[in-house]
């Protein structure tokens, strides 16, 4: 079963919940519940109706891949609601897997959802950039689209993670408007670094 990285404080959704069942990371690779799973934390609560307007699907497909988000512990009945109009709301507001496992069932499944998730990234990427002549100037030279090669040691690559979590966990806690400064729009940030296995490994000459 999933298991939140850290105790629900009362009222409060936690941080994040980590996936390690190869049947939890296979389920979440659908590219239709991970949809649903950032709607809920961005617009949620909401219903299986309401999740079929925001993502084109029949109520139905929509109530299916609900249900199985929350046995998979990923979403949740929240309070309220009539008879069938139940609404959902996400458990935490992050997903983690690992990286790297000894199980190889369990490596096999974390991998499919990476590469599941990195696509979806590059979709929302893509689409980003095809709308941004509708964007005001401000945002226009704001925006970063870059990249970086670096020569690392893993402990080195780690370590970098680590820092970059830790400058944007300083920006979290804006889920509520009246925590946002003025003018705070939702940006996607992402985070990615991999061996490149394209670029030869240069030796130093003797």
């Amino acid at each position: 079963m999933p298991e939140t990285s850290e105790p629900r404080p009362e009222g409060e959704q936690p941080r994040s919940i980590r996936l390690t069942d190869p049947r939890a990371l296979r389920a979440y690779a659908h590219p239709l519940r991970m949809t649903l799973v950032g709607l809920l934390r961005s617009s949620g609560p909401f219903t299986a109706t309401k999740a079929a307007e925001l993502t084109g699907e029949s109520v139905a497909n929509c109530s299916y891949h609900l249900r199985t988000l929350a046995k998979y512990g990923l979403v949740e009945e929240a309070p309220g609601g009539k008879g069938r109009e139940k609404p959902w709301r996400a458990t935490a507001r992050y997903t983690e897997w690992p990286g790297y496992s000894e199980d190889a069932t369990v490596a096999e499944a974390a991998d499919a959802l990476s590469a599941a998730a990195v696509q979806r990234y590059f979709e929302g990427v893509v689409q980003a950039i095809g709308n941004r002549h509708a964007l005001p100037k401000e945002w226009r030279e704001a925006e970063n689209f870059s990249d970086s090669v670096l020569y690392l040691t893993p402990e080195e690559l780690r370590e970098l993670g680590e820092r970059m979590g830790e400058l944007l966990q300083s920006y979290e806690g804006r889920e509520s408007p009246s925590r946002r400064p003025e003018g705070a729009r939702a940006v996607s940030v992402l985070r990615i670094a991999y061996l490149d296995r394209n670029i030869p490994d240069s030796q130093e000459e003797e």
